[in-house]
């Protein structure tokens, strides 16, 4: 050390002492002399007369900093804040009361304060969510009030493999309007009726709903749900004789499409891609030669999908897309019958491409297009969610009436069409008047018909036949006592389907709305009623028993024959389909997902509320969310 520093004489060290301080030999006491010593009760609470916190003693810089602490925030309590100049004006802050006397505040704010605030945490996300369904859902039990409904209930699994109920309920609001909401998604151990009941009391029990209001209930016809002893539907109606059963009018209808019509189709990817290739080295041709339009949303990108029987119009939407992509799926199977991997697909590959290209095929797939195209139709009408009975019963004689007119003349539209295409696609065109070869029947035994008999009366007249069958016996409902009575509401051509006596026996069906002595009131008011519509112009233009609800309320005709509205209410309730169920099991597939597969059934209720009744969800004002919030955590 004595190479780097040199050692003072005691007399030098003497006199550097008396001037720099004192040393480290020193005591520490004579260091804190001029330190400030710390007072908890009486630190000043604005921050401008606050000394600095280095100027107290080192061991009490911490009982300061808890002194601030818990005396809280600077409330300007009795403070004269100067003026200032602004403009030609001078303002001056005034302390509010709030701060004069914050005894309530403090104590909501740090005694009683619920301890929520958790914005990132999952548990007020979903807290958030359940209170957003709880008043969505509280806005739908209040627009039903005390009037009666029904209910469509179906089943699906999500998924995690578990079985979900899904309950709608279909009413009739305070302006007449049919509406059909979702109710909520129940997750039930097994799909046993007695379970089944049991998810469905403690549904409606939860938001003060009951099955005696119950006057209609609609499923898709499962055995569980209308089995004629032990299903739903008998357990209801041994509770409820009034809760009505129908069955989905757009499952009828698919079950008469897949018995008439049955197709399966098989690829690969690499097939697929050679079959979008193709597709567009045709669409790219047809705009150079100009027989293909352009413009926005035309030419898309189509492709064959695997036709579903529980899929509604799948099988019309697969001939379409055959139909637009049969020259491309040809060049895929000459591709595959070429450069197939295995002898087999190559085969299989030509014994396919030789069907397609044959007449009788193309025949039929004109003609499946055709029948399809109007059970097509139909199906899409009967999912609308404000779809009447009367409506569609009439759309399902409709739809009958116009097979049997293509029955009788449509033959030779339809053969000019296969005619046409088989020409374009270079397919050979049979003579009609040509002795019919069937492929695979021996021609010894057989009886000699030309083409003519065998394509218009074994083909096209019998599917048409079967097509129409297979309606006549899935919609026998049309033809029940309860379902003819409600037709004569209908005010199509000046309500000519009226007939007071047939509605007097339709109000029978409801003992608990119509007594002896309210039979007699209805049937002065329908005598009375059907006279004042029929001079009233505003009900020469109303469609259907929906817009008649509509129009009485609108036109306060339902306060002076409210007999008769009620009647009409009840036949709105009698379901159509259970498209709207379907609709909530489609979400469920959005919100639960392979990703999100360990969510609660709490929460998967909650989210679903909310997004498929989101027309409801937008009247939530945010004041009765929070306040729904609040009571949770109270």
């Amino acid at each position: 050390m004595d190479r780097y520093f040199k050692k003072l004489s005691p007399s030098v060290a003497a006199s550097s002492s008396s001037v720099n301080g004192p040393t480290l030999l020193q005591p520490q006491e004579s260091l804190n002399e001029d330190k400030l010593e710390a007072d908890p009760e009486n630190i000043p609470s604005d921050p401008g007369k606050r000394p600095d916190i280095m100027r107290y003693s080192s061991n009490s810089i911490e009982r300061v900093l808890r002194a601030y602490l818990l005396k809280g925030p600077c409330q300007p309590r009795e403070h004269d804040f100067p003026p200032i100049t602004d403009g030609k004006r001078q303002r001056k802050f005034v302390a509010p009361d709030e701060f004069k006397d914050c005894e309530e505040i403090d104590n909501v704010i740090l005694k009683n304060a619920p301890a929520n605030l958790k914005l990132t945490s999952s548990d007020i996300q979903k807290d958030v969510i359940n209170a957003a369904s709880v008043e969505t859902t509280k806005l739908i039990v209040d627009d039903i009030g005390d009037n009666s409904f029904s209910i469509l209930v179906d089943e699906c699994r999500d998924v995690s493999v578990k079985e979900q109920m899904g309950v709608a309920v279909r009413y009739v609001d305070k302006n007449g309007c049919l509406n059909e909401r979702l109710l909520g998604i129940v997750h039930v151990g097994d799909m046993i009726a007695t379970t089944l009941q049991k998810a469905l009391d403690s549904l409606l029990s939860t938001h003060g709903l009951s099955v005696s209001s119950l006057r209609g209930q609609g499923y898709d016809g499962a055995s569980n749900m209308r089995g004629e002893f032990n299903g739903l539907k008998s357990l209801i109606l041994k509770r409820n004789p009034s809760a009505y059963y129908v069955h989905c009018f757009a499952h009828l209808l698919q079950l008469t499409i897949v018995v008439v019509a049955k197709k399966t189709y098989k690829s690969s990817c690499k097939r697929r891609d050679v079959l979008r290739e193709s597709q567009r080295a045709k669409v790219v041709e047809g705009i150079a030669s100009d027989e293909i339009n352009t413009g926005r949303g035309l030419n898309q990108e189509k492709s064959l999908t695997r036709p579903g029987d529980t899929l509604w119009s799948s099988h019309c939407g697969t001939l379409i897309n055959l139909m637009h992509l049969f020259s491309s799926i040809n060049d895929v199977l000459d591709y595959v019958g070429e450069y197939g991997y295995e002898d087999a697909h190559r085969a299989d590959a030509l014994d396919v491409q030789e069907i397609l290209n044959h007449f009788k095929f193309i025949f039929v797939l004109h003609l499946m297009r055709k029948l399809l195209g109007i059970t097509h139709d139909l199906s899409q009408v009967l999912q609308k969610k404000d779809q009447d009975i009367v409506n569609a019963m009439n759309l399902v004689k409709v739809a009958k009436t116009r097979l049997q007119v293509i029955r009788e003349k449509g033959w030779e539209v339809l053969l000019s069409k296969v005619t046409k295409f088989c020409r374009t696609n270079e397919i050979d065109v049979l003579d009609m008047e040509d002795e019919c070869v069937v492929r695979g029947r021996g021609r010894r035994k057989i009886e000699k018909i030309k083409n003519l008999h065998h394509y218009r009366v074994e083909l096209f007249c019998s599917v048409i036949d079967m097509q129409a069958q297979e309606l006549n016996h899935r919609f026998n409902e049309v033809n029940t006592d309860l379902l003819l009575c409600m037709t004569c509401f209908d005010p199509r051509n000046s309500f000519s389907a009226f007939d007071s006596e047939k509605l007097l026996r339709l109000a029978k069906y409801y003992p608990s709305e119509f007594s002896e002595v309210t039979l007699y009131e209805l049937k002065s008011q329908l005598d009375n009623f059907i006279f004042d519509v029929r001079t009233d112009e505003k009900f020469s233009k109303v469609s259907g028993i929906a817009g008649l609800a509509q129009n009485m309320v609108s036109t306060r005709k339902h306060e002076n024959f409210p007999s008769v509205y009620l009647l009409n209410k009840l036949s709105l309730l009698l379901p159509v389909a259970t498209a709207s169920v379907e609709r909530a099991f489609s979400a469920m597939k959005l919100v639960k997902t392979s990703l999100r597969n360990r969510m609660g059934d709490q929460l998967l209720n909650d989210c679903l509320v909310p997004y498929i009744d989101n027309d409801v969800f937008v009247n939530v004002i945010n004041e009765a969310i929070m306040q729904r919030l609040q009571k949770m955590k109270s």
